[in-house]
């Protein structure tokens, strides 16, 4: 039985960067661990309407660096940046106290936030927590992905569907999705959506091209015909000189005379002239 792999795990030398960069010595990195846990959690519920779609965080000795990616930078930032502001404070009080910590957050705005999975799980899950029809929400998702130019997408759904009494797994896709090749650019994200009968757990995967490093994606090269090619004969690598096309030129003179001289036929006198 196939094991299923988390495709950004899968790539996280190749394609994608990690999203913690900090190091810590072996007595406290499992306390800047859960505060990196604790700093992601608590950014997403205190914005969860704000289309975060990924957290990157740089943490050193004196200066935490939170970089947002989001789709509604207007929602976070606020109004002349108050939310901003709000959120150094929270996150200084909450998680470092009186400890010396400079904290800064940046934000960006994402270029496709249609084929970004992070986001496409949020919808999906905003629907059903809503009561719209799973099928419904699920195609509304895969017709925004391929309509903003990805190459192919999968939406996974299981749970108590529609109320039945028992779990079953819903999916569908479109395009290619090519999971074992690393150069592949696929994003990759899942969630849940809490409804009146259980929880609804919620899988995207969309593959948006290859990805060759810093490099611009190349075009994809047309696929060969299988038919047998015929072989090509190799043409001898014996060059004449001069002298010998002008022995050929003579050759060939002489082949044409002789042929003029067979073609000429000799008149014989007949015994009634003579007489």
């Amino acid at each position: 039985m196939g094991q299923k792999v988390n495709p950004r795990a899968f790539r996280q030398t190749t394609t994608y960067k990690s999203a913690s960069r900090w190091f810590a010595s072996r007595q406290v990195f499992a306390r800047n661990l859960q505060t990196d846990v604790e700093i992601r959690k608590y950014i997403r519920n205190k914005f969860r309407d704000g289309g975060v779609a990924l957290i990157e965080i740089d943490l050193s000795v004196e200066d935490l660096n939170v970089t947002v990616h989001t789709s509604k930078p207007g929602v976070i930032i606020g109004r002349g940046g108050a939310n901003i502001e709000e959120l150094k404070k929270d996150v200084k009080r909450i998680f470092f106290g009186s400890e010396k910590m400079k904290v800064n957050i940046n934000i960006q705005e994402l270029r496709d936030p249609d084929q970004s999975a992070e986001l496409i799980v949020q919808s999906i899950r905003d629907q059903l927590e809503a009561r719209v029809r799973f099928r419904r929400a699920m195609k509304r998702a895969l017709e925004s992905v391929m309509r903003s130019g990805a190459e192919g997408c999968r939406i996974q759904i299981a749970g108590r569907l529609n109320g039945a009494e028992i779990a079953r797994t819903e999916k569908v896709s479109q395009g290619r999705l090519p999971l074992h090749t690393l150069r592949a650019n696929i994003d990759y994200s899942r969630g849940i959506a809490k409804t009146i009968y259980g929880v609804i757990g919620i899988k995207v995967w969309v593959y948006s091209g290859e990805s060759f490093g810093n490099e611009e994606e190349e075009e994809v090269k047309p696929k060969k015909s299988r038919r047998p090619q015929q072989r090509k004969r190799k043409k001898s690598a014996y060059k004449p000189d001069a002298g010998d096309k002008t022995a050929t030129i003579l050759r060939k003179k002489v082949d044409v005379e002789k042929e003029k001289a067979e073609k000429i036929v000799p008149v014989v006198p007949s015994e009634e002239t003579n007489s």
